[in-house]
Order: C-alpha cells, then structure tokens, then sequence
C-alpha cells in the first residue's frame, strides 16, 4: 500500500525520496526492518495474550532432559511469524504479483490448517490435533492452487539466453550489447533446474513426452503433483524440525536468507545474464516477501531462543515448510531442496528410517530395534547427553555451510 502512495506522490508531485520505494533492495530492507520491529516488540505482547488465554504447551514425558521445565511455555506463537511477515509485505509490496499473491495464499492457508491442529490440541483435549489425513488433504490442496496458478499464469514465465552463435553475432555487432537483448522472450515453460549438472535445465514435460511428444499437453498434470509432494515433503519436514528451542527457526531464515539471494538474481537480468541462469521477470518482488519472514523468523528467535519463552506450534511450523517449498518451486530451484534444506531431510529421513526398522525388526525378530536413540534426529543427540542449545547452534551451523553449498551450485555445473 505505501508503495502504491509513493509511487502516486513521485508521479504526480515529485516529492523527494518518494522514488525511494520503486527500488526493489530499498523496500526489501525496509520490510526486514519493519518485520523485526514488529515480531520483537509487539511479539511480546502476543506472547502474554497467548498465557493469559492459558495457551501452555502440554508436554509429553519422552525422558528428555529440561523437558518437565517446558511445560506450560506458550505455543501458537506462529502467529507472530506470520503477522509480522504478511504487515510489511501489504504494506510495502506489488500487490498484484502473481508471486506475491501465491505467498500470500501460501501463508494464510498453512497458517489456518496449523491453527486448527495447534486449537483442537489444547482446547479441545486431543493430543493428535487435526487428523493427518486432513492436514494432508490441505497440503494436497495448497498444491493444487500453487501449480496450477504457476502452470497456467500468463504472469509465470521465463527467458532464456539465446544460442551462442547468436551471442556471438549480437556481440560482434554491438560490444555494449544490453544484457536484456541476449535473451530471447517470454515463454511458458515448466523447466527448472538442476544442481551440479551441465547443462543444467530440466522440463518436467520430459517425463512423459518420451512415450509420446503428443503427451505434452498433460505436463501440467505431473508439474501439479511435483508441486504437492514438494509442499507436502518441506511442511512436514519444518514440522519435525520444531522439537527444540530456536532449532526450525534459526534453520529456516538460513533457508529463505538463500532461496531471497535466488530470487534475487533470477529476477534481475544482469545478474541472470552473468551468471548464464534462467531469467524470471516478475520474481524479484518476492525479495520484499522473503526480507519480511527472515525478519520475522530472527525476530521469534528472540523469544523462542533457550530457555524458549514461547513456541511456535504447528502454527508456524507448516506454514514455514509451506512458504519454503512454494519460493523454492516460484525461483525453480525445488530441484536444490534436499541440499538447501538438507536438516529438514535428516529429520524426515530419521523418522521414517526408524519407525520403518522397527517394524520390520519386530515383524522378523519378535521384538522392535531401533536405528536412533529417538527420532527426529535431534532427540537423538539429546538422549546421547547433549545440551539443547548445543544441539541447536551446530544444526545451524550445519545450515550455513549448505546454503553455502546451494550458493555454489550458480557457477558449479
């Protein structure tokens, strides 16, 4: 909204500054500010809103050390991620980018799905929360709206570099060649890419238009469902990762810090033209989204740091993981996930790996065996007598060095 008032201001009375506001890193910044005021001062608040109403988490007895202590520390506190997240981005946004609009979406539909569980949890007495084949049924949903709207948009395109025997002649006839004339137009596409490899684009019509080119026409139907198992696969694994203090907060502003340094460069062409990427117009906008969450997710972490003053719930949790898996699909860099968020990985893969051992163990031996002390993984390493927030400060570390890894992959082909 104040974009479209300064942007009114500069155009009809040229007001100093206002142009301020149609530069993209200017708002980005403004909107982490702004997202970091308001998660840490009126988080407070939210957080004795959140005891008053006697919100109190219900800890179950796993035999974890301090876990008695966290009885009673207010949960739901998602809500502070997502209010401070979605103010600065109304505030300071296009509104009718199509990325912004999907990010929006994205945010209120996990956010109500979590509330629902996180609700039904402690008011209603019921320690499974929302059945999981309703939370499944509205990731499946969420999907749907999300690959079919970036599927069918006219809005979602891309650019790619044109040949290079083309460059070379553009070149030849112009050595200050504007990057933008390196690039062919905007078309529809369902590329994306892929890390590490040469040549690295790969078209999710490829497969199945090896039975028949004719085929074609039906990519959108297997883009819709790589969109859902992605959204599906990141909100469940954000999910887990929220056992311990300041752990799926800290790890997901390393992860959206990145996937906004993606956007970034994909959407300004310069920068796709020197890095030989794939150009997306339109996508840079959603660096003023990814600025406003990384500002809200450190902002939490000030009160969700140990010994946590509140925790996020389902809340927060499915509606980080959706976030991520809907930037990550919009940059077309869903291809990066298992690297880029490989701690949400490790904890998905350390349940499965576990609960799937000990079925078969106890179908063959008569008696269930166990891979890990305890899943997710993090509970492993506190049963192996590691402090929390130790736990927590080297997971992060761990973070940083894959996003590093992530950044990498622009030159490493």
């Amino acid at each position: 909204m104040l974009y479209y008032l300064f942007e009114y201001l500069e155009q009809q009375f040229q007001i100093p500054g206002a142009s301020l506001f149609g530069f993209i890193t200017f708002r980005a910044a403004l909107a982490m500010i702004l997202s970091l005021l308001i998660s840490t001062i009126y988080g407070k608040r939210i957080i004795r809103f959140l005891q008053k109403k006697q919100m109190g988490e219900t800890i179950r007895d796993l035999g974890l050390e301090g876990q008695s202590e966290k009885a009673g520390t207010p949960t739901m506190g998602g809500i502070i991620i997502i209010l401070a997240t979605l103010i600065p981005v109304l505030l300071l946004a296009k509104l009718e980018n199509i990325y912004i609009i999907l990010l929006l979406i994205t945010t209120v539909w996990m956010g109500v799905i979590g509330f629902i569980d996180d609700y039904l949890k402690k008011f209603k007495q019921d320690k499974e929360g929302l059945k999981g084949r309703f939370k499944v049924l509205g990731q499946i949903g969420l999907g749907v709206i999300v690959g079919a709207t970036l599927y069918f948009h006219n809005d979602v395109t891309i650019k790619e570099k044109v040949s290079v025997e083309k460059q070379q002649e553009i070149v030849a006839q112009d050595a200050n060649v504007s990057p933008a004339k390196l690039f062919n137009g905007e078309e529809k596409s369902t590329k994306t890419t892929i890390p590490f490899v040469k040549g690295n684009e790969f078209d999710y019509a490829d497969l199945i238009t090896w039975i028949s080119p004719s085929l074609e026409k039906y990519a959108w139907v297997v883009f819709i469902l790589a969109t859902i198992f992605i959204i599906t696969a990141v909100s469940n694994g954000a999910n887990l990762t929220d056992g311990i203090d300041g752990l799926a907060a800290g790890t997901s502003a390393i992860i959206v810090l990145t996937l906004g340094i993606f956007a970034f460069v994909s959407g300004h062409i310069v920068f796709s033209e020197y890095l030989n990427i794939m150009y997306i117009p339109r996508i840079e906008e959603i660096t003023i989204y990814i600025t406003a969450f990384v500002g809200a997710l450190i902002g939490f972490l000030w009160y969700n740091t140990y010994p946590a003053q509140v925790f996020m719930g389902d809340t927060g949790s499915l509606t980080i993981g959706g976030i991520i898996a809907v930037i990550a699909i919009a940059v077309r860099k869903e291809w990066l996930i298992p690297v880029l968020c490989g701690i949400f990985l490790a904890e998905n893969l350390s349940v499965v790996m576990q609960v799937s051992w000990f079925k078969y163990t106890k179908k063959k031996y008569g008696e269930g065996r166990r891979i890990f002390k305890m899943s997710p993984l993090h509970h492993h390493y506190q049963k192996s007598g590691y402090h929390e927030s130790k736990i927590v400060t080297r997971f992060w570390i761990v973070g940083i060095l894959l996003a590093i890894l992530s950044i990498v992959t622009l030159k490493i082909r």
